[in-house]
């Protein structure tokens, strides 16, 4: 159990963030993943500070604000100050994410809000901390919350498919349609917060930033529609929490990092098939000529 544990564990995380991550690629927004995933440590930290609390509906929501806020300020600072968009958004991510280092050094260093644990994460921890209710072992915390934020994820994008499509794909012709892209836009940002911080305790935010980017880029590489990337993104990411558990346990090393790894591993062997497949298509052609 203990091994089960944490593979539907990561699995459940990994299939959140190969969602949001789809969409954020599609959008050429994947650095903002990057950043939200970053930033919404202000939030977790502003609300223990605050109001002394580390009840999950209060750290969401705080991370959903900050997460939102980046978005926000990044976009801001990008039409006021006519500064580039990926050095607006550099500027906002990283000073946030200062200011909750600082904070967490200052004011919350007594309690269990380590940065090195908030960023390389311990998935090896994960069956110990239970979920007990009603004389009854529930198993892990982080697995109900994995999957509390799945259903969210899912819920969200299949009533809003057709929207976030035509945003993604058309943001001007949805506009025309009646459809606010700024409104999905912010929705999806709140989802990227939500699930991020959801992941934080159990795999760290640097795995997370590879779980939103890689298997979605991977996934780019062979879908023609929105429903094939999802599902496709889907695939490549527990594709790299399956090899991922295997080269930790082989090798001895951390559980986070090689998954992370073996999620760039499928996109280097993804680019050389897609490689292959076009050098055959073209001589093909060319055979015909």
């Amino acid at each position: 159990m203990y091994e089960f544990w944490i593979f539907i564990t990561a699995s459940l995380i990994a299939t959140s963030c190969a969602l949001v991550g789809s969409l954020l690629i599609l959008r050429r927004m994947s650095m903002l993943g990057d950043a939200i995933s970053h930033s919404v440590l202000l939030g977790i930290v502003l609300v223990f500070i605050l109001f002394g609390q580390t009840n999950v509906i209060w750290l969401l929501s705080g991370a959903v604000l900050v997460g939102l806020l980046t978005a926000w300020l990044s976009e801001w600072i990008h039409q006021k100050a006519a500064v580039p968009a990926d050095a607006s958004l550099g500027l906002v991510f990283t000073w946030l994410f200062a200011l909750a280092i600082i904070l967490i050094a200052v004011y919350a260093d007594h309690v269990h809000l380590d940065h090195d644990h908030v960023l390389f994460g311990e998935m090896a921890f994960i069956p110990f901390n239970t979920l007990h209710a009603f004389d009854i072992n529930w198993g892990p915390k982080a697995f109900w919350l994995s999957l509390g934020v799945l259903l969210i994820n899912l819920v969200v994008i299949g009533f809003a498919f057709e929207r976030f499509k035509l945003s993604s794909f058309h943001p001007l012709l949805a506009t025309t349609l009646g459809i606010s892209a700024a409104f999905w836009h912010y929705m999806l940002m709140s989802l990227v917060s939500i699930t991020a911080v959801a992941s934080f305790d159990a795999v760290g935010s640097i795995l997370v930033v590879a779980l939103l980017v890689i298997p979605a880029s991977t996934a780019y590489l062979f879908a023609n529609s929105l429903a094939k990337m999802l599902l496709y993104s889907v695939l490549f990411a527990q594709a790299a929490v399956l090899i991922g558990l295997g080269l930790a346990a082989w090798i001895d090393s951390a559980l986070s990092a090689s998954m992370g790894v073996a999620a760039g591993l499928l996109l280097l062997i993804s680019l050389l098939i897609k490689r292959l497949q076009q050098a055959r298509h073209t001589a093909h052609i060319a055979s015909k000529l």
